[in-house]
């Protein structure tokens, strides 16, 4: 992970303080001269893989509240940039603040409009940053950090002062609602207990009756100034800043401050940098100066963070895809070993079971080759059931047939009489196994019956049991001999009226 470095600079030296786990441990400053700022150089290239964030806190510095129309998008920022080009010419570094909007039926916008509009001292530190190529999160006022103390703090949003000691200056800053409004810095010409106590009082006042010319408060308004101060400092001091019907001091001890900011090492006297330094580093402001070129190397860490966390994301839930199926393939393996021992268990105790069978005259292969010639004799073995329903099923449509025998066999059926010779002459093929079913019975008409009338009963039933494709029909005995060489009359039926028409049927059904 990238050291987060942090950059203060003031009217004549820049200094460099590490930031980790809410400690800031001091690297350096450098002077305001060549020297100073090639050591500066050489300073950023021996920790090029760190992201840095500038903190400035000089004099040169503009504020200005604007009002401007209710609008969106580009619109809204091409006013502001305008604005900012026609107050801060020239400015480099600008930024500007929502104020909130108006409860007017416009809805106006009230902006505050910041400028550092020393662009000669702020730019061989800048171009020193460039060289460098390293990450500059963003350029940030000491003033725009206020707000953000005072909600830790605790302090209603009501509108009140902040004065604090920093490298032989005091900060003034006018806050209403929990937003800054003004700022101002000015030199510090006594530092010891006495002289701050002293400066924090007139300052004070100076601010009050400025706020009160430019109609920023009412000139009866009732305002709280809240010192940031050590304490050793709050007895000079509360004995020097007092109060009054529009002005009253409250000191806030500076100690108790880093305790509630969560910073570690607790600043040692009443200048307030550690303390605004630690707030950048935890929690810096939405606003900053610095434009997208100067952040371009930042920018560039970010997309490679993320890129980064996206990999690191990837191969997390790849390592966790991986030890869920190590897991899995544990606990396969522990069933595949406890089905093992409990199908050794089951060997052994089949082993023991048979040992206490009596023995047989034959051997085991013996055995089981009979065993197996059994199940394929089952298997192979046919049931008359299939052709006796499907004769059955035939003589229901023929209710004057009476069935008098039925022959039935598995295998090749027995030629007919009269069709060796003929089968011998002219052979036709035959399946070679099979079951057929032979059946012989009678045709009784009545006596008013003709034989052409019982040729037409018969050949129902024939036709009947032709109905299905699976089942090889063969006529072997007709009731009347109708060959191609003999006539048939009607008057063989009065001759023959008390004799019983049988006939023959032979029903095949192939194998499969």
């Amino acid at each position: 992970m990238n050291e987060r470095r942090l950059i203060y600079l003031s009217g004549h030296q820049v200094s460099v303080f590490r930031w980790h786990a809410g400690v800031l441990t001091d690297e350096g400053s450098f002077d305001d001269s060549e020297a100073g700022q090639r050591a500066f150089s050489g300073h950023l290239l021996r920790r090029s893989k760190s992201i840095f964030s500038l903190l400035a806190n000089v004099s040169e510095e503009g504020f200005q509240i604007e009002t401007i129309p209710f609008l969106r998008g580009d619109d809204r920022r091409a006013i502001i940039a305008r604005k900012l080009g026609q107050l801060f010419f020239n400015a480099r570094l600008t930024t500007s603040l929502s104020l909130g909007h108006q409860k007017s039926r416009r809805k106006d916008e009230r902006v505050m409009l910041a400028a550092l509009t020393n662009n000669e001292l702020f730019a061989p530190w800048l171009n020193a940053i460039a060289s460098a190529e390293v990450a500059l999160a963003g350029i940030y006022s000491l003033p725009l950090l206020g707000p953000l103390l005072l909600k830790k703090l605790g302090v209603p949003p009501e509108p009140c002062l902040l004065l604090s000691i920093q490298d032989q200056s005091v900060r003034q800053s006018y806050l209403e609602n929990g937003e800054l409004h003004f700022s101002r810095l000015t030199p510090l010409q006594n530092s010891s207990i006495g002289g701050i106590a002293q400066t924090f009082s007139a300052e004070a006042a100076k601010l009050q009756q400025y706020l009160v010319s430019q109609r920023l408060i009412g000139r009866k308004q009732p305002i709280v100034a809240y010192l940031l101060a050590h304490a050793n400092a709050r007895k000079a001091i509360e004995s020097t800043c007092r109060d009054s019907d529009t002005l009253s001091f409250t000191i806030l001890d500076i100690e108790d401050c880093a305790r509630t900011c969560s910073l570690k090492a607790l600043p040692a006297n009443t200048h307030c940098e550690p303390l605004f330094l630690h707030l950048l580093a935890t929690d810096p402001p939405r606003y900053q100066f610095a434009n997208d070129e100067q952040r371009h190397d930042y920018h560039l860490w970010l997309l490679h963070s993320a890129l980064r966390g996206s990999g690191a994301v990837l191969l997390m839930g790849c390592l966790l895809l991986s030890g869920k199926q190590i897991v899995d393939a544990h606990r396969l393996n522990q069933e595949v070993a406890a089905l093992g021992a409990e199908t050794g268990l089951a060997r052994q105790r089949y082993a023991e079971i048979v040992k206490t069978f009596p023995p047989i005259p034959t051997t085991n292969e013996a055995l089981r080759q009979v065993i197996n010639r059994y199940v394929e004799l089952e298997k192979s073995s046919a049931s008359p059931d299939f052709l006796y329903r499907e004769i059955s099923h035939a003589l229901d449509r023929v209710p004057s047939v009476e069935l008098e025998s039925i022959d039935w066999r598995v295998g090749d059926p027995q030629p007919a009489r009269g069709a060796a010779t003929a089968g011998a002459a002219n052979p036709e093929p035959r399946p070679a196994d099979g079951e057929t079913a032979v059946f012989q019975g009678t045709l009784r008409l009545g006596s008013d019956s003709n034989p052409r009338q019982v040729l037409a009963v018969f050949n129902r039933l024939v036709d009947a049991l032709k109905s299905n494709p699976k089942l090889q029909v063969e006529v072997q005995q007709q009731p009347f001999d109708v060959q191609s060489g003999k006539s048939l009359k009607g008057g063989d039926a009065a001759v023959d009226e008390q004799q019983p028409r049988a006939f023959k049927v032979q029903v095949r059904r192939a194998a499969g």
